[in-house]
């Protein structure tokens, strides 16, 4: 068996405005499946997620955003 292909995705979002923010989004990545680490930064709106893109697709990652009320984008870097 071969080990999953881990995807590294940045995604944008200008909306979030607090620090609490940051929990949410990352409590809500790194509960998916196939996530293996989710880290928001703050000051650069960038959220990066460690991802199998079998399991947890870039259109997964953005929802699961959106579910906890803010808007994601995948960003080129």
């Amino acid at each position: 068996m071969t080990a999953p292909a881990i995807k590294n995705t940045t995604l944008r979002s200008d909306d979030f405005s607090c620090p609490s923010c940051v929990n949410k989004i990352e409590t809500k990545l790194g509960g998916l499946e196939g996530v293996q680490e989710a880290e928001v930064k703050f000051s650069s709106g960038r959220i990066m997620v460690k991802h199998d893109p079998q399991v947890a697709t870039v259109r997964d990652l953005v929802d699961a955003v959106a579910e906890v009320g803010f808007q994601a984008k995948p960003s080129a870097i």
